[in-house]
């Protein structure tokens, strides 16, 4: 009697022991994660959830947050620096640019600064006096406001030495020892009308205009328009002011003088080697303007200080085309980014600095506030991808995203992560963290951060729904409830063609709270829920999940819970059968 002849079951043992971070595309590595909820990759190779936040104080109107010896941030007119809030005047124009320049915090677009170190020391960047109708005079003096005594306008027949004679429109002095008239080089207008000093410095640039000669005299109506304009205020007083100048004849009018200290309003500010940075795109005054700007050395109150020296401010136009999207200081460069474009400015002691314009993958319009520098290397959402760069040409780094589509990036930098919250294309927001080292990307949550800032080893933020101030590793503030956290896998046993049975799990995991295991088959269905593990003792140990045979082509897990978990292996039994 012939009997047939049975064929053993081909049996596979499939061990995973080292576990990679979130990876959304179709086809995957065995032990990286399809989709993920609250994952971290702080003790790599095993998976793990991620550490309780610490929640902190709800912080009304917010509007910034940064960092230096302590946190601060905007909360309405106010900037609070470590509990103490300074009343600014601020404006709600959506979020501030927190710019660090030595002692002080510059907060743009409102042109205001405080000094962190002395809290009365603050105010606004921009000054301006109007004269009203009061008495305005016009003297001819020298750099340090002496008024010029006995000027005389025909040529003196017995001078003495010191004596001044103004011949066409230049000031000469008289010296009996070369019997020689000497040509003043440096000739001075003293301006002098009630406060007019109060709110300006010396070296101040500002903008003089309402000057006029109320005469006849075209010449001198034309000497005096040419006050109008730019100038550098050489010497101060509470009521006068002595700028660059010269007109033949002293004179004084009633009121029109306006005074202005300005500064260009910018769309984004950094800060570089004692200068603040600016870029503008658009339109001011009726004129198309595509330039970059940087303030006087030392002082961010002056941007039109134009003396020919090389302390002097700075502005130059730029040919590419597009809105700016994004400004950063990196490796001791003020760098300026388009959607398409990067133009970095080396700064030079001289005063002439030099703009290079380089076509790369530039920051995503309404993603300026993704740009981190994370252990020496610039991160930023371009757009399309989340970029790298370390000075030579950026690269991409978020293939393991997905084709998911993301815009409104926010990101921050502390213990070698970056994270980075981004909205997709149906309006959710998710929350990642990239391991810098590792090349690791793990998801967290929909947390929506109105600001990153890192301090005293932890990444804080401003959560946009609720105000709340939130330390992303719990060093600080109330801990948040267990951690609720997820784990999907890719697809399983795709690379056996044939037909077979998933048979036995074992986990081997680190348990302080709940866990449940599910899997799913042929990608269709629900999941269906194979075992659920409750432990308490946070001790390592192995758990051994039977699962009911089903014949399938592939399969994927899902492992849920509460609690802190870290898992050290999965090992799935697998019957091959044949292709039937």
């Amino acid at each position: 009697m012939l009997l047939p002849t049975l064929q053993e079951t081909s049996t596979k043992r499939l061990v995973t022991s080292k576990f990679g971070g979130y990876d959304h595309r179709l086809r995957i590595e065995d032990g990286q994660w399809w989709d993920m909820t609250n994952m971290t990759s702080d003790h790599w190779p095993m998976l793990a959830s991620r550490p309780a936040r610490g929640i902190g104080e709800v912080i009304p109107d917010p509007g910034g947050l940064t960092a230096k010896d302590c946190l601060i941030w905007v909360s309405g007119r106010n900037v609070v620096v470590n509990g103490k809030a300074v009343d600014l005047g601020l404006t709600d124009q959506g979020p501030k640019q927190l710019v660090s320049m030595g002692a002080y915090l510059v907060i743009w677009p409102d042109k205001k600064y405080l000094n962190t170190g002395d809290l009365t020391d603050f105010g606004s960047i921009e000054a301006e006096f109007q004269a009203g109708e009061a008495e305005v005079q016009f003297r001819l003096c020298d750099a340090e406001g002496t008024e010029y005594q006995n000027v005389q306008t025909q040529q003196p027949e017995t001078p003495q030495t010191g004596d001044l004679w103004l011949e066409d429109h230049q000031l000469k002095k008289y010296d009996s020892v070369t019997a020689t008239w000497t040509a003043v080089p440096d000739v001075y207008v003293k301006l002098l009308c009630a406060g007019i000093g109060q709110v300006f410095d010396a070296w101040d640039g500002v903008e003089l205009s309402g000057i006029a000669y109320a005469g006849d005299s075209e010449t001198l109506q034309a000497q005096y328009d040419q006050l109008n304009g730019t100038k550098t205020i050489c010497a101060k007083g509470e009521d006068w002011l002595v700028v660059t100048g010269i007109v033949d004849r002293n004179a004084s009018q009633t009121g029109g003088l306006r005074v202005r200290r300005r500064a260009p309003d910018m769309d984004y500010v950094c800060q570089a080697q004692n200068r603040l940075w600016g870029c503008k795109y658009g339109v001011a005054d009726g004129k198309p303007i595509n330039e970059l700007y940087c303030c006087k050395l030392g002082d961010f109150k002056n941007w039109n200080c134009f003396m020919g020296i090389s302390t002097d401010s700075w502005a130059a136009s730029v040919g590419s085309d597009g809105a700016f999207t994004g400004a950063v200081t990196y490796q001791g460069y003020p760098t300026f980014f388009k959607e398409e474009r990067m133009h970095r400015v080396a700064v030079s002691a001289s005063g002439a600095h030099q703009v290079t314009d380089t076509a790369v993958r530039g920051v995503q319009k309404g993603s300026w506030r993704s740009l981190c520098v994370v252990n020496e290397v610039l991160y930023y959402k371009g757009r399309t991808e989340v970029c790298a760069y370390d000075g030579s040409v950026p690269c991409a780094i978020s293939a393991q995203l997905g084709d998911r589509r993301y815009s409104e990036a926010v990101a921050g930098g502390a213990d070698g992560k970056y994270t980075i919250s981004m909205k997709d294309t149906e309006g959710a927001y998710h929350l990642f963290s990239y391991d810098t080292a590792r090349g690791l990307w793990h998801r967290e949550d929909d947390f929506r951060p109105l600001m990153f800032a890192a301090c005293d080893d932890d990444l804080f933020a401003i959560e946009e729904s609720t105000g709340r101030l939130v330390a992303m590793r719990g060093t600080q503030g109330t801990p948040e409830d267990r951690v609720e956290w997820e784990a999907v896998s890719g697809i399983q046993a795709y690379e056996y063609p044939d037909r077979k049975y998933l048979g036995r799990m074992d986990l081997r995991v680190q348990l302080q709270g709940e866990m449940t295991l599910y899997v799913r088959y042929d990608s269709a269905g629900a999941w269906q829920r194979m075992s659920r593990v409750c432990w308490e003792k946070g001790a390592t140990r192995t758990f051994a999940v039977p699962v009911i045979p089903h014949r399938c082509d592939h399969f994927q897990l899902k492992l849920a819970g509460r609690g802190e978990m870290r898992l050290f292996s999965l090992a799935r039994i697998l019957e091959i059968g044949s292709d039937m």
